[in-house]
């Protein structure tokens, strides 16, 4: 009965949160490994795998390995979108992921991460009523490398660190300007510590600075074409990836009952508000001196819960919540971007197939959300899938 009592209050309070939320966490992933899309991203307090050093590096010292843990997946993004009922061609992405944590003694864990953390990207064939000349393909993917460690200081206080080795590829095109495929590499570092208030309660915080990108670069050619000679150069500009905060409860009510909750300060505003273009001196071309996106900042709240239904079997189930950082006032500015989903419900599970191999599996759906230009002619809308697979070798 108590256990029934348990269940039926954490999916009350899913239900409740799933018809008023209105949020999303823009072009940033909410997990990389199936165990943290199955909690909804609320792992910062509790983690469950060594893709922890992505998130909070200090939940290295509280995974409970002996000697390593191993976490390998995959996931397969579906995110179908329109704008003005324009559907984009390219559907389908897949997000690789893997992290490794080692004990090399009672309190110093040292781990290793490696996943796509953030992309954005469409491939419309027109975006507009006059049809034939408003095709718009654009592509941005952010893959991140972190090395780290977690330390135990004393029974109640695990503290980690790790840097943050980035790589970053973009590529925009539409009726006025190309700026074929390029890659930049940057630098940026992830903090985090965790508190055990008791048996029962603990809470986790961590920081993820700014990551600090190279210039993106493309040479333009001069032209003398009609109607208008153009002089070209050199095309420039920095697109750095935002600096994000957050905060986390654990409660653990029973054994084998687990209930999270979140909170996070992703800063876009700093990096995706207005990017300036470098453009050489006397340039006549259309690229314009500035990319003016808009995007606002944005707090996501995330909800996960996870349940031992027998020694072999957990089942996870997660809600993330948080406003589209695309307003009304700058849709027309992110045509090849689209992230404005903005309630996020998932699904998890993990089998164990012996005492150090298990399985685990996660789907997540982003609900359908629409937001229209200010002057109400363009309507930019999306909704997405993802399905991850891993499997965790632990020791």
């Amino acid at each position: 009965m108590k256990k029934q009592l348990v269940a039926a209050a954490v999916a009350a309070a899913i239900l409740a949160l799933t018809h008023n939320a209105h949020a999303t966490n823009g072009d940033q992933m909410i997990g990389v490994t199936a165990t943290q899309w199955g909690m909804a991203g609320a792992v910062v307090a509790a983690p469950q795998d060594a893709g922890t050093i992505m998130s909070n590096p200090a939940g290295l010292a509280e995974l409970g390995i002996k000697e390593v843990r191993f976490d390998m997946g995959f996931g397969l993004l579906n995110p179908p979108r329109k704008v003005n009922t324009y559907e984009s061609d390219s559907d389908y992405y897949l997000i690789p992921s893997g992290a490794v944590a080692f004990n090399v003694n009672d309190r110093l864990y040292l781990g290793m991460g490696m996943a796509g953390l953030s992309g954005m990207g469409v491939d419309f064939p027109d975006t507009a009523a006059t049809t034939g000349s408003q095709a718009v393909v654009t592509t941005k993917q952010f893959y991140k490398i972190a090395p780290g460690f977690g330390f135990k200081v004393n029974d109640k206080l695990s503290v980690g660190a790790a840097l943050n080795i980035d790589y970053q590829s973009l590529a925009l095109s539409n009726p006025m300007y190309t700026l074929p495929q390029n890659q930049v590499y940057g630098l940026g570092a992830t903090a985090g510590l965790i508190y055990k208030l008791s048996d029962r309660l603990q809470v986790g915080a961590s920081w993820i600075s700014q990551q600090n990108m190279s210039e993106f670069k493309w040479n333009t050619a001069s032209t003398g074409a009609p109607p208008v000679p153009t002089t070209g150069g050199e095309i420039s500009m920095t697109m750095d990836a935002p600096q994000q905060f957050a905060f986390g409860i654990a409660f653990k009510p029973m054994p084998g009952l687990l209930i999270e909750a979140d909170v996070k300060r992703i800063q876009f505003s700093d990096v995706l508000d207005s990017v300036a273009v470098s453009r050489p001196a006397g340039y006549t071309g259309t690229v314009p001196a500035s990319f003016n996106f808009g995007w606002d900042d944005q707090t996501v709240f995330a909800l996960g819960v996870q349940k031992e239904i027998n020694p072999k079997t957990t089942v996870r189930v997660g809600f993330n919540y948080g406003e589209s950082p695309i307003g009304p006032e700058d849709v027309k500015n992110n045509i090849g971007s689209l992230a404005v989903t903005e309630r996020h419900l998932s699904v998890g599970v993990t089998r164990k197939l012996n005492d150090k191999v298990s399985g685990s599996l996660s789907y997540m759906h982003a609900f359908h959300n629409d937001v229209t230009s200010t002057d109400g002619t363009t309507t930019i809308e999306l909704e997405q899938n993802i399905v991850n697979a891993q499997i965790s070798y632990a020791f």
